[in-house]
């Protein structure tokens, strides 16, 4: 499992010309499956986005996670970000999980986050979106399980 973690002002996500998703102060989170991953990799992964240190207190310190800030998370599925490059000039995308695994994990990461944060903003699994968000930082970390 894999996610993009960007502390954001504020982000928002349309889905075939529907707001599906907005929030302000949080995170935006871009979510992959790997093909080997299980599910016990979802709620390892919600607990770590709902107390990972990644805002900053009165004295600049990254020291307040996203519940200590009051803070909002969307949560955006990206299969692209298990894609390989290596080889010639068109990405590699084998070490994806299929579409509908990848979807159950999508909806029980979602459920997970859910549980950790209260109301969690997504997007719509498979389809084509358009993403928007201010980067607050900016700030972005890469977080793989396992």
């Amino acid at each position: 499992m894999r996610v993009v973690v960007q502390r954001v002002k504020e982000a928002s996500v349309i889905s075939d010309g529907v707001l599906t998703g907005k929030i302000g102060k949080g995170l935006m989170v871009l979510f992959a499956v790997h093909k080997e991953d299980t599910k016990a990799s979802c709620k390892w992964m919600a607990q770590k986005l709902a107390n990972l240190r990644l805002f900053s207190d009165e004295a600049g310190k990254m020291n307040l996670s996203v519940r200590d800030v009051g803070g909002e998370i969307l949560v955006v599925s990206q299969f692209t970000l298990y894609a390989s490059c290596l080889r010639g000039r068109r990405p590699d995308f084998v070490g994806s999980a299929p579409g509908d695994v990848a979807e159950e994990f999508y909806d029980e990461f979602v459920e997970r986050v859910s549980d950790e944060m209260g109301d969690v903003q997504t997007g719509k699994f498979g389809a084509m979106m358009e993403v928007s968000l201010v980067n607050d930082g900016p700030v972005t970390f890469i977080i793989d399980h396992p």
